[in-house]
C-alpha cells in the first residue's frame, strides 16, 4: 500500500505539466515536493536512528560540554548566565526542566579542573568532540556527504566553536537585554506603534535567536560548501518546528500525570531524552530542508538517485580533471567537491565515487583545504589515464574474457579504437587546446 501511494504521489508532483509555468496549481504542487521529500526522507527511519545515536552520545557528553563553557565564560565573567540558557531549552518539560537544569549544573559544579589533571581534561575535550563529530556525521549523511573533515581540520574548527560559541551566545543575550533596558529605548517605547513594535521584537528575539543557531549549524557542520540562503531557509523551519513543539510538548507534560505514575522517579530523566530526542530530529530534518532547497535535483530520488552510466562517468571524470587542470594552470584557487558538485548538479554521493578513483589511479589530489589540484604534472595525463580510472571507478579492475571468441573479439577492436583516439592526447593538450569542431 505504501509503495502504491509513493508511486501516484511521485507520478503527480513530478507531472511534466507541473514542472514549468506560474499557473497557482502549478507552483503549489511544486512546493509540496519539498514536504513529500522530508517526510519520505523521515519515514524511511534513517534519520530517527541518527537521532536516538544522538541522544545516546548527548548523555555522555552535556555534563563535560557544559564544564567546558562554564570554564570559558568564567574566563570573561559571564558564567552565570549558562544555567538560564539551559533552563531555556528545558522549558518545554514544565517544572521538570528547572529540576533538570539543577541537577546539570550541580553535576558541573563537581567536575574541579584542578582535581582532574591531564588525562581527566582530555578525556572531557574528546567526549565534547565526539558530540561534534556525531552532529557532523548525521548532517553530512544528510548532504550526501561521504568524506568527512580531516583530523586537523576537526580539531580546530571544533575546538573554534566550543571556545568562540557559548562566548557569541551570551553576548548576544546580554545585548538583547541592555537594549531593552537602555533608557532611549524606553523613552520610545513610550510612542506609538514603536512601542508595540519594540515588544513584539522583544518577545521574537529568542525565536530569531533559535533560527540564527539553527542557520549556524547548516551553513557550518556539514563537510560542504552550503549556500547562505539554504542554511537560512532551513534554519526558519527549524527554529517554527523546535518552537511549536516545545509549546505541544510543554501542554502534554502539563495535562499528563501518568507518566509520573508509570515511571515514578525515571519519568523525568524519560521526558528530557524524549524532548532531547525531538530537539536532535528536528536539527536533522531542518538539514533536509536545506539540502533540498540547495539541490532541488534531488528531490525525486534523495539518496536513492542512482550512479551514472558507464558513458556519463567518463565524461564527468574528464570534466572535473579539466577544470581542475585549468584553474591549475590559471593560478586560481581551485575547485572543492561541493563547486563541482553545484557546478555539474550532481549530488556530492555521485560525485565522489567518480573523484575517489580518479584519486586512485594517481590522477587528483586533494589538499588540506578542500581544493583539488592534478596529482602530476598535465603532459603525464593522458586521456586515456582518465577515461580508464572513470571505468574503474567502482573498484573494477578489467574486463574478464567471456568465453565467447566473437564478443571477446568486438569488445577488443572497440577498446583499441577508443585507445588510439585519445592515447596521444593529454590534459595539457586539452586544457591548452582549441575545443574541435562539431562533425557535419
Amino acid at each position: 500500500m505504501f509503495e502504491l501511494i509513493n508511486s501516484y504521489l511521485e507520478r503527480l508532483l513530478w507531472n511534466p505539466r507541473h514542472s514549468e509555468g506560474s499557473d497557482p496549481r502549478q507552483r503549489v504542487t511544486r512546493g509540496l515536493r519539498y514536504p513529500y521529500a522530508i517526510l519520505r526522507d523521515a519515514l524511511e527511519g534513517q534519520l530517527t536512528l541518527r537521532a536516538m545515536s544522538l541522544v545516546y552520545t548527548t548523555l555522555l557528553s552535556v555534563v563535560p560540554l557544559i564544564a567546558l563553557s562554564f570554564s570559558v565564560l568564567k574566563g570573561f565573567g559571564v558564567h552565570q548566565e549558562l544555567e538560564p540558557l539551559l533552563q531555556n531549552f528545558l522549558m518545554p518539560l514544565g517544572e521538570k526542566g528547572a529540576e533538570v537544569t539543577a541537577r546539570i549544573v550541580e553535576f558541573v559544579d563537581n567536575v574541579r579542573g584542578d582535581l582532574l589533571g591531564i588525562v581527566g581534561l582530555v578525556f572531557l575535550i574528546i567526549t565534547v568532540v565526539s558530540l561534534i563529530q556525531k552532529v557532523e556525521e548525521a548532517c553530512n549523511y544528510v548532504w550526501q556527504v561521504e568524506r568527512p573533515r580531516t583530523l586537523a581540520r576537526r580539531m580546530t574548527e571544533y575546538l573554534s566553536i566550543l571556545l568562540v560559541g557559548p562566548v557569541l551566545m551570551v553576548a548576544a543575550l546580554a545585548m538583547i537585554a541592555s537594549i531593552a533596558s537602555s533608557a532611549l529605548v524606553s523613552r520610545i517605547a513610550t510612542i506609538e506603534p514603536f512601542g508595540t513594535t519594540l515588544l513584539f521584537v522583544g518577545r521574537m528575539g529568542p525565536f530569531l535567536l533559535v533560527i540564527f543557531t539553527f542557520s549556524f549549524l547548516y551553513g557550518f557542520v556539514p563537510n560542504t560548501r552550503v549556500q547562505v540562503s539554504s542554511a537560512f531557509v532551513g534554519g526558519v523551519t527549524a527554529g517554527v518546528l523546535w518552537t511549536l513543539t516545545g509549546k505541544l510538548f510543554a501542554s502534554f507534560v502539563a495535562t499528563s500525570a501518568q507518566y509520573s505514575a508509570i515511571y515514578s522517579g525515571f519519568a523525568i530523566g524519560i521526558v528530557a531524552l524524549i524532548w532531547v530526542y525531538l530537539s536532535w530530529l528536528i536539527l536533522l530534518l531542518g538539514a533536509d530542508v536545506a539540502f533540498y532547497h540547495q539541490n532541488p535535483l534531488a528531490l525525486r530520488g534523495g539518496r536513492s538517485t542512482p550512479d551514472p552510466g558507464g558513458a556519463a562517468r567518463e565524461r564527468l571524470a574528464l570534466a572535473v580533471m579539466y577544470l581542475v587542470a585549468t584553474d591549475y594552470v590559471q593560478g586560481k584557487p581551485g575547485w572543492t567537491t561541493a563547486t563541482l558538485s553545484a557546478r555539474f548538479a550532481t549530488p556530492s554521493r555521485v560525485l565522489g565515487s567518480v573523484q575517489r578513483a580518479l584519486h586512485r589511479h594517481g590522477l587528483l589530489l586533494e589538499t588540506e583545504d578542500g581544493r583539488l589540484v592534478p596529482a602530476r604534472d598535465l603532459s603525464r595525463i593522458t586521456l586515456a589515464d582518465v577515461i580508464g580510472a572513470a571505468r574503474h571507478a567502482h573498484g573494477v579492475q578489467e574486463a574478464h574474457a567471456t568465453g565467447l571468441p566473437h564478443v571477446d573479439a568486438a569488445m577488443d577492436e572497440i577498446e583499441s579504437a577508443i585507445g588510439g583516439a585519445v592515447r596521444d592526447r593529454t590534459l595539457r593538450d586539452l586544457v591548452g587546446g582549441d575545443p574541435p569542431k562539431a562533425p557535419e
